[in-house]
């Protein structure tokens, strides 16, 4: 081949070599176009406290100490008399600052500069309300606003090893849930007679205000296992208002509690015949001595009326007796007092508070002596039975069945 051939032969693949490249880079520039297209542009996260950008700004949150007022909480932040004043008028267009409360939470954003100039001040009026006081030179404002409530639905259970309280609270759950549970079920679980292996299962609704419990919004249902029988509580409305039903439509609500206070121990059972502490002799103990301290509400067991307000001079101090009806009347002794708006002769409801617990008369230290008699004779009150309230009307069973099978298979455990 002539060098002329092999001349033109070297140029040709010069040429070629680099249309490859520029067609390379071309691809990578389209490459990288392509990808600048893609990209997401993210917005920077600006963290926020009751609703307040504190990317700049300094936060401290104390509790009100016990007889200060809002006056020493805002002097301490560096407000001058006046300044005070003028912040004191604009908060008390919002809320009474009389109601500042020991315990409360309150907070504290300032500008992160060497004199520390408040911007704001918060104060927790409860759970879910607020102040908001904010601070601008010689502009001053108050404005008063919540948290927003967000509603969370939990299953939970629990077995029984000694209380209903220790068997939730034990396994962190919120105590409102034992009281509702002890509430719903008061008329057919005796809460003092729970045994070792006795079960719980319920689906709830919790309120929440951004990371504060504030309370438990409904029980949607329940099983309660006790004494070799499941106990179930379904909710349903009947003429507006909510009652608890079992799985068949019988109302779970009785003419009378089980028990007339709450969370407490029996320390002396119904007999006919007991050895009596300071007495020293054996007589007949008609009723049950439920333990508890000093001041703890008791409740009437059922609707009635006020017989006798007064003091027993056989040793039961303070007491009253509640007549229900003509079969059944109710005796509580050993009161420390008798509830505002009590009176002999007057009407009370199921769940009334009637007097507090005490160690009046004959006593040995602070309890609830209860008693109950029909037809005028005393009976072990751990045994009343009392008949249910109207069961589910004919005309809605349909519907009431429908809502039960749907609640009941939250409660089924694979």
């Amino acid at each position: 081949m002539s060098r002329f051939y092999v001349c033109l032969l070297l140029i040709a693949v010069f040429l070629t070599g680099c249309n490859n490249v520029q067609t390379a880079v071309d691809d990578i520039q389209c490459d990288s176009l392509a990808s600048k297209d893609s990209i997401e542009i993210i917005e920077p996260v600006h963290q926020t406290i009751y609703g307040i950008c504190v990317d700049s700004l300094e936060c401290e949150k104390f509790s009100v100490k016990r007889g200060e007022n809002l006056s020493d909480l805002l002097s301490r932040n560096g407000l001058d008399r006046r300044c005070v004043s003028k912040c004191q008028n604009e908060i008390e267009k919002v809320f009474d600052v009389k109601k500042i409360r020991a315990g409360n939470e309150y907070c504290v954003m300032t500008e992160p500069d060497s004199s520390k100039t408040l911007r704001y001040f918060i104060y927790q009026i409860s759970p879910v309300e607020y102040f908001v006081l904010s601070v601008n030179g010689d502009e001053i404002k108050a404005e008063k606003s919540q948290h927003q409530i967000i509603r969370k639905e939990r299953v939970a259970e629990g077995v029984i090893e000694t209380s209903l309280w220790n068997a939730v609270v034990g396994q962190g759950l919120q105590w409102e849930l034992a009281m509702k549970l002890s509430d719903i079920y008061a008329w057919n679980i005796d809460f003092f007679g729970l045994q070792k292996g006795d079960m719980f299962r319920a689906k709830y609704v919790e309120r929440w205000a951004d990371t504060t419990f504030v309370g438990i919004d409904s029980v949607r249902c329940a099983m309660f296992y006790h004494n070799d029988r499941e106990y179930y509580a379904i909710p349903f409305d009947i003429d507006g208002k909510t009652e608890y039903f079992d799985n068949e439509g019988n109302s779970l609500r009785r003419a009378f509690l089980k028990a007339p206070l709450k969370y407490s121990r029996i320390s002396s059972k119904f007999t006919h015949s007991r050895f009596h502490p300071i007495l020293k002799i054996y007589r007949p103990h008609h009723g049950v001595d439920y333990a508890a301290p000093k001041g703890t509400p008791v409740m009437s067991i059922g609707d009635g009326r006020v017989v006798t307000k007064g003091w027993d001079k056989k040793g039961g101090g303070n007491y009253i007796r509640v007549q229900h009806n003509s079969v059944y009347s109710t005796v509580y002794m050993h009161l420390s007092g008798f509830a505002k708006g009590v009176s002999q002769g007057g009407n009370v409801r199921q769940g009334d508070v009637i007097g507090y617990v005490g160690s009046t008369g004959t006593s040995t230290g602070p309890h609830l002596d209860f008693r109950v008699f029909k037809n005028g004779s005393p009976i072990d009150p751990l045994k009343l039975e009392s008949p249910s309230v109207e069961p589910v009307p004919a005309d809605s069973m349909q519907k009431f069945t429908m809502k039960r099978d749907i609640l009941l298979k939250d409660l089924t455990v694979d």
